[in-house]
């Protein structure tokens, strides 16, 4: 993240994280803070185990509940604490099915730490969501709850568009963001292109 900010963070552990997320989100639009945490996301893994996975890997329920469980295991020091549960996502024939391929995350770390709406759907869902299905051909949706803190994450359910979601209308977490615009109707970090 320091590379991709061009600078340091001067904070320890979590703090110097949710610090770098401010330095790469400030002088960005939405899409370019956007590209810039898909730049981190990529380099987290070589390319060719996500060609492998790609190509060898279907979405398969089997493999969806799998990340599920990897994800609420290894992340919990990215998000906090999750719970995998059970979701209805669209099967390959078309047809509803129940699968364990939900998490629920009962207070994002990150969203709480930065307290921003912007940060959370620029550097978290919508970079994360388009990561999960380009890179891994997984569909993936994250659900922020901006009222409690919490997230649903739910692999094998495509996300849709960002202006067809309620958050694309949610307006800063004034008191909570340094960053808020008391007066905006809506965050201005989400619709700024």
């Amino acid at each position: 993240m320091a590379t991709v900010a061009g600078n340091k963070s001067d904070l320890p552990g979590y703090e110097g994280l949710v610090d770098l997320s401010v330095q790469i989100m400030r002088g960005r639009n939405a899409k370019e803070q956007q590209e810039a945490l898909a730049t981190v996301l990529r380099s987290l893994i070589p390319s060719y185990v996500l060609l492998g996975i790609r190509t060898l890997f279907n979405p398969t329920q089997r493999i969806l509940e799998w990340n599920a469980w990897f994800a609420s295991r290894m992340f919990t020091w990215l998000v906090g604490a999750c719970d995998l549960e059970e979701v209805e996502v669209v099967g390959e024939n078309g047809q509803l099915r129940t699968q364990r391929s939900g998490i629920h995350i009962q207070k994002c770390r990150y969203l709480e730490e930065s307290g921003c709406v912007g940060m959370c759907i620029n550097m978290c869902k919508l970079p994360t969501q388009d990561f999960f299905a380009k890179e891994f051909g997984f569909p993936l949706t994250l659900t922020p709850n901006f009222e409690d803190m919490s997230c649903e994450m739910v692999f094998g359910h495509p996300a849709p568009p960002i202006e067809e979601e309620p958050i694309y209308n949610q307006p800063c977490l004034v008191g909570e963001c340094t960053m808020a615009q008391p007066d905006a109707p809506v965050c201005p970090q989400v619709r700024n292109y």
